[in-house]
Order: structure tokens, then sequence, then C-alpha cells
């Protein structure tokens, strides 16, 4: 790719979701679930420098739908083999850091547009590996490749000229360049677009990375690994390194030759990271660098002057989308009083309604949650709002279906300063909370230690510029649902125990991966 190609790059444009309502597209999502249900079992290596190593210890990934189905078996490391990821990528790092960014970004276009031809494969696998249904997975895989068609064009951006107040005396240039070798730790509920998008950024800034995939993901990852080396992405660039956070996780965080850290989860194991990162180590000649990505505790508001029914939808796929398991997920619905008891029966009649079981089945919306413990951790969450509020709706387990499922579940009275209105479950679960008035909604949806998303319904366009001031998350919205971010569109990332506000898929994301070098040379 010749610099020059950047200006033919057509403007970036979101791909959008395979609408399943078409037969012809039903028929290939089956097709590709036959397929990939064919792969269950496979075996698959850890990467390091190009080189494929199998070890005897294995991850395990199982089908969250039907416990008993394996959908991969992945080689796990280990310190030694930490050592060797940081060796291979600090080598590829010498010649990858100068290569031209037009060049980098090319890569990321190649792998993009393998992964739009793959599509429906790679949706399966997330059906299987994660529980998603149809559209959550197609959607989650259509992110994946707005992150690299959009950070592939960032790039582009970034290593334009920029622009500098000119003097007559010098010529001066400020450029970009890349920090060094990172540690790319993703989550599980967005095993495509988070850990693509993560990867790819780092990559396409000139870094090279060790990318430790989400123990309860790793298959996903490890065809992406697979895309990667399909494009002719240089050795040691990406290594792949599965293994447990305690072990292998921590040791690359802590080790002085690792320049930066991106992880995304829970916010206990994102202050471990920052607690590790921050101390310095013997031989480290740099401040770590740690983009952070944590949980929420996310509301809802809805006031007398909302549409009703449009809040309530937004309520209950905002609430029970994925099961509940995003950072973004709605899980508490502030309500104003007057209206608080009509919009609690228009979520509990269209909650009623939803369609639980294997995922594998277009039918069924609500799939399982992400494992045995998460289960037993939200059904104890769930006792715990028996005590709390009134239970109207769900909280069972339904080990019956074959995998981990729990009920979609609504609380309602529940008090502002509750364990289940303060504490992320990240399941299928929603708090009901009733608000005085409007002000009083607000001050309730600020009570939390976190600030990541957020939504007002309401028809008062006064409230509506008093909650862009005050509702203090990073994104916010009015009128819709407070999940759904889409590359380039909404800046995805929160404020508070949400994490480092890093604004994935938004122009300022890849100053993350770079710093910059101002240059100055004397006229004579």
């Amino acid at each position: 790719m010749e610099a020059t190609d950047y200006m033919v790059l057509k403007p970036f444009r979101n791909l959008g979701v395979v609408d399943f309502s078409e037969p012809k597209n039903r028929e290939e999502m089956e097709k590709a679930l036959e397929k990939v249900a064919s792969t269950f079992e496979r075996s698959y290596d850890v990467v390091i420098g190009g080189k494929h190593i199998s070890t005897e210890r294995k991850i395990k990934s199982i089908n969250p739908s039907k416990s008993d189905e394996v959908v991969g078996l992945v080689s796990k490391g280990d310190v030694e083999l930490a050592e060797k990821a940081l060796d291979a990528a600090w080598e590829a790092f010498k010649t990858w850091s100068r290569t031209p960014p037009e060049v980098r970004a090319e890569y990321l276009l190649k792998a993009a547009s393998i992964l739009r031809k793959r599509r429906f494969e790679f949706d399966a696998l997330m059906v299987y590996e994660v529980g998603k249904n149809w559209v959550e997975a197609d959607a989650d895989l259509a992110e994946a490749v707005d992150f690299l068609e959009f950070y592939a064009r960032e790039m582009l951006r970034y290593a334009s000229e920029q622009p500098l107040v000119r003097i007559p005396t010098e010529k001066n240039e400020l450029r970009y360049i890349p920090l060094g070798v990172g540690v790319i730790i993703p989550p599980w509920n967005f095993p495509g677009a988070i850990m693509v998008g993560m990867t790819s950024s780092a990559i396409v800034t000139g870094n090279t990375v060790i990318l430790k995939p989400a123990s309860d993901s790793p298959v996903i990852a490890a065809w992406f690994m697979e895309v990667l080396e399909e494009v002719g992405l240089p050795p040691g660039v990406v290594n792949f390194l599965p293994g447990s956070g305690a072990e292998v996780g921590e040791y690359l965080v802590a080790s002085s030759r690792t320049r930066f850290i991106s992880f995304t989860g829970s916010k206990d194991v994102g202050l471990r990271i920052n607690e590790l990162a921050a101390r310095y180590q013997k031989g480290q000649r740099w401040i770590k660098r740690v983009v952070l990505e944590m949980g929420g505790k996310d509301a809802i508001i809805v006031d007398e002057t909302a549409d009703l029914d449009a809040a309530a939808e937004g309520i209950v796929v905002s609430a029970f989308g994925f099961q509940g398991q995003k950072c973004s997920a709605g899980s508490r619905a502030i309500i104003v009083k007057e209206v608080y008891d009509e919009v609690l029966k228009k979520v509990v009649e269209r909650t009623s309604k939803i369609k639980m079981g294997d995922v594998r089945k277009y039918e069924n919306w609500l799939g399982p949650v992400i494992n045995e413990a998460a289960m037993k951790k939200i059904s104890a969450y769930i006792e715990i709002g028996k005590g709390e509020g009134e239970l109207v709706y769900g909280g069972r387990t339904r080990t019956d279906l074959g995998g981990y499922f729990i009920e979609p579940t609504i609380f309602s009275r529940v008090p502002w300063d509750a364990r289940i209105a303060q504490e992320e479950i990240f399941g299928p679960v929603v708090a009901f909370i009733e608000a005085e008035d409007f002000e009083d909604a607000l001050k309730i949806a600020n009570s939390t230690e976190y600030g990541l998303t957020g939504s007002l319904y309401s028809r008062d366009r006064n409230r509506i510029e008093k909650a862009k001031e005050e509702f203090h998350v990073g994104n916010l919205y009015f009128n819709r649902k407070c999940t759904g971010a889409l590359v380039g569109v909404h800046p995805f990332g929160g404020f508070n125990m949400s994490g480092t506000d890093s604004k994935a898929g938004g122009r300022d994301y890849l100053l993350l991966f770079l710093q910059a070098k101002a240059i100055s040379e004397k006229i004579v």
C-alpha cells in the first residue's frame, strides 16, 4: 500500500448487523453452526514469534449453553513462555516500529476483509463459546470489523503532518511514535470486538504485543490469531499466550520489560493491575502506561413525561441483553414515582415474553451466563436482593436447560443504597428504584462509584440539558437504551471506577498507544 492510497480509502462506515429474519441469512447461520460444531475439541497452540507451541496444560473452553460440550482445548502458557513472548515481541518491535504506518494499516484492512468473509463462522463460534444469541454475536463481529477499519484510517491520520504554529527561523514537526511492547488482556463478554479492538489499536500504532485472552473465550482469540497469520502479519508482532491471570497475567504486568498494559474486565482485577504496574521494577526505564476499562452500575432514568413503552423496551433490552453481561448493562431502573408502577408493569410484561434456552436456536433470545462460578455469584446476589427489595419476576436458576441459565430477574422497591443497587452483578438482574422527582432520580443515578453509561427517557428539553451537564457518565444516551455503542459514533469509556475513560472507537484512542516527539531544525 502506498501512502497516497489513504486518499482513496472510502470514509469509515459501520458494518451493521445481519437481518436474521431473512431466510437466506438464517440458512447461512445454520450451516455455520454445523460447521463450527464439527471443530469442537480441536486443540490450539500458544504462538510466540511465529512458532506454535503445544503445552501439556490446557484451557478447556466450555459451551455455557450445554456444559458437556467442549468448544476447544487451548494450550496454557506459563512464566517461562511469558519471558519468551517478551523476547519475541521486543525483537519484532525493532522492525515493526519502523514499518510504514500505511503498511501496518493494510494488515488491519486485510484482516477485516477475512472477518467479513467468515462472518457467520465467527458468529457461530461466539454463540457456542460465550452463549451469545445470533444477533448479539453478529453485532460483536460487526464491531470487530469496525475497529479494524476505523483504527487503520486513524493511524493514517496520526501519521500525516500534524498542525503546529509555524515560525520563520525553524522547521518543526510533530511525530507520533510507538511505545514498545504491551500486554493485551481482553474480556470474555465481547470476545470478538473488544479483543480485536484492543489488539489492533496497539499494533497499528507500531507496538508489538502479547495477547492473553480471557480463559472463558480463548478459542475466538485463537481464531483471530490464525487470521493475523493468514494476512502475513510478521512473526512476533502479536504473540498468543493464553494462561491464568494470577500466573501469566500478573507476571507480565509486573515485568520491567512491559511498556504498557491494556485491560478490559472487572474493577477488582483492574485495580490490581494498576497497582502492580505502578510499582517500579529494577531495570525499568519508563512509567508504564495503563489503559483500563472496568465495570459499571448503569442507570436508566424514566420521568413522567417519557414515552413509557419506549422506556420499558429500553430497560428490558439494556438489562437483559446478553444476559446482562455487559459493563454497559442497565442494571438500575430509576423511575419517577408518578409513573413507577406503570413502567414496572410494562417491563414485567415484556420480560415474561422472553424466550430462554440454548442460543444455537434462533428463537432463544436469552442465553446462559458464562460459567458455573458466575451462575453461583449471580444467584447469591439474587438472594441478597430478596432481603433488600421485592422479587417481582424471575430469580431462579435453570440448570435443567443443560447449561448455566438464570431467569431474567426484576426487583422492585429497592433502596438506592442497597447492595443490588450499588454493586455490579454482571447478570440478568435489574433493580427498580423509586425517585421522588427528576432531581432525585439524577442524584440516585450518580450515587454509585461507577460512571460508565446512563440513559434518560424524557420529553422535557430542560431536563435533557440538565442531564447533559450533571449525569456523570462517559456515555450518556437520551430516549434510547444504554447499551450498543457504535465505533466512531459513540466513543466508549467511563469515569470513576469504570476505568480510565479511554474512549475506544474514538479519535483519541490511538493516542493511548503512541508518544509524541517534537522535532526542530534551525533554518540556516
